[in-house]
């Protein structure tokens, strides 16, 4: 059994909750998820089976959209719904639709954003969350990302009352808080704010319409039909640029040697997939560090007699 298994989260599980569970139905014990998603969340969590376990960090790094909800006039320990409220302050005035997409372009574009306490960073050797439960806080790595869309779901013009909550889509790079950026959005508007809910809509080219639930995948299971629900390996590497070789350089390719860089590849900077002739990704390559011409192996995936 291999393959990407778009699994829908439900509320209240974490990632590895998640995996435990699929180790389970699937009776296999090679099952790893593609980053974290806290227990509130919702949505796309591309499931690695078997080998496919190898190309996780892909998925991880690709991009990912959700659809997540503001609150102002509220602002939690945690940033999201689940934490304990640490600030009122009912909204006094009429904020205009405007506003809001001024600051959304504000956000656009790479921001700086420092991880929440309660987060899975890690900071000498212990995650955020180890810390904030026990009340201790630390200095935390600020870090770059990139927030490549952000869109308002909401036809009003003008939003008002003593809390006001409004839908956004968001598309952004690997290891951005959609939560720290609904918090954001609150002080930009003079106010403090919380992410209210937040589903996951697509991670790399998986999208939500494509998941399964757990209900689904037991009756698959059971049917003997577990396939249907499983994508290529290929389907995780649909964004990294691709570099086609003949039989007789898969050979060289499955015992891991270095190949000559293509010319068209001068210019990438990270991961190339190295694809046989019947379009089967081989092997990760990258640029030789040192040997400049040259690249190299990062992961060697298949046999070159596959087809």
């Amino acid at each position: 059994m291999e393959g990407i298994l778009p699994l829908y989260k439900p509320a209240g599980l974490t990632s590895h909750d998640c995996v435990f569970k699929l180790r389970k139905i699937l009776k296999t014990k090679k099952v790893g998820h593609t980053g974290t998603l806290d227990p509130d969340v919702t949505g796309v969590l591309p499931i690695c089976i078997g080998r496919a376990t190898k190309v996780a960090e892909y998925i991880t790094d690709a991009g990912k959209a959700y659809e997540g909800e503001v609150t102002l006039g509220v602002s939690t320990e945690t940033e999201d719904a689940s934490g304990e409220i640490i600030e009122e302050s009912p909204v006094n005035r009429i904020i205009t639709r405007q506003e809001i997409l001024d600051v959304f372009e504000s956000l656009t574009g790479e921001i700086i954003q420092t991880p929440p306490m309660y987060s899975a960073v890690k900071v000498n050797g212990k995650r955020l969350y180890e810390y904030a439960r026990k009340g201790i806080e630390v200095e935390r790595p600020s870090r770059k990302v990139q927030i490549y869309k952000l869109e308002l779901l909401d036809e009003r013009n003008d939003f008002s009352g003593s809390k006001i909550s409004f839908k956004f889509h968001a598309e952004c790079s690997k290891g951005t808080y959609i939560r720290t950026l609904a918090v954001m959005i609150g002080e930009r508007l003079g106010l403090p704010a919380h992410m209210s809910s937040l589903v996951r809509t697509r991670s790399a080219t998986y999208l939500l319409k494509d998941c399964y639930h757990f209900n689904d995948i037991e009756e698959l299971m059971e049917k003997g039909e577990i396939d249907k629900a499983l994508q290529p390996i290929e389907t995780a590497l649909m964004h990294l640029p691709k570099y086609r070789i003949s039989d007789k350089v898969a050979e060289k390719v499955m015992n891991g040697a270095r190949l000559p860089l293509p010319d068209e590849f001068s210019e990438v900077s990270g991961p190339i997939a190295v694809e046989n002739m019947a379009g089967k990704v081989m092997a990760i390559y990258s640029k030789h560090p040192e040997k400049e011409g040259l690249m190299k192996p990062v992961k060697v995936l298949r046999n070159e007699r596959e087809n």
